[in-house]
């Protein structure tokens, strides 16, 4: 199943305190879930958050994944996550026409 984790940053974090270890860390753990074939994707967006399209067997495993994340674990960042199913809507669209 494909999931998409959307990064929302937590309000009042002070960055210029994150140590560049744990950032590295941070690097290293995404790099592994890539190697795992977990992470499919990544992104930013125009506010430099992280947009991720995971590879799990449901939301809770997505979930559990992301929560191993040092950035996670120090509550310095959080994810919404979203299950992607497959467009179904061809079949609607089409016959609405035909009709």
């Amino acid at each position: 199943m494909k999931i998409l984790a959307i990064e929302k940053e937590v309000p009042g974090v002070d960055w210029s305190s994150v140590g560049k270890e744990l950032l590295v860390q941070e690097a290293r753990d995404v790099y592994k879930m890539y190697l795992a074939e977990q992470l499919r994707e990544h992104y930013f967006n125009e506010e430099k958050c992280a947009i991720l399209v995971l590879e799990c067997d449901s939301r809770t495993q997505a979930q559990e994944l992301l929560r191993k994340l040092p950035l996670v674990e120090k509550n310095l960042i959080s994810f919404e996550i979203m299950e992607l199913h497959p467009y179904t809507g061809y079949d609607r669209i089409i016959q609405a026409v035909e009709q």
